[in-house]
């Protein structure tokens, strides 16, 4: 799991191709893309989820941090990032 804490939604998904258009989640999307997993907020990390990019790697963090009730300072629903890892695995 070591090499995978420093790898990047990048190092799965490739580089960043801007689209042809603009919005919020497409420059959150953007924001972490070549940020190692572990440094993601928990937000960014709930939207990869909901956007199901890179779950080889987002999915084990998103599990990882759950499993030792990691907060960050974003201001995300407390149940969010469960309901995200649940939205990806169809139990929601």
């Amino acid at each position: 799991m070591a090499h995978l804490e420093r790898s990047a939604v990048a190092d799965v998904e490739g580089p960043w191709v801007n689209p042809n258009f603009e919005s919020g989640l497409i420059e959150r999307c953007k924001s972490g893309w070549n940020m190692p997993v572990v440094d993601l907020s928990n937000e960014l990390l709930a939207t990869y989820l909901r956007q199901k990019i890179a779950l080889s790697l987002v999915v084990p963090e998103a599990e990882r941090r759950l499993a030792t009730n990691f907060i960050d300072d974003t201001e995300l629903p407390d149940d969010e990032l469960k309901n995200a890892l649940a939205y990806v695995r169809g139990e929601e």
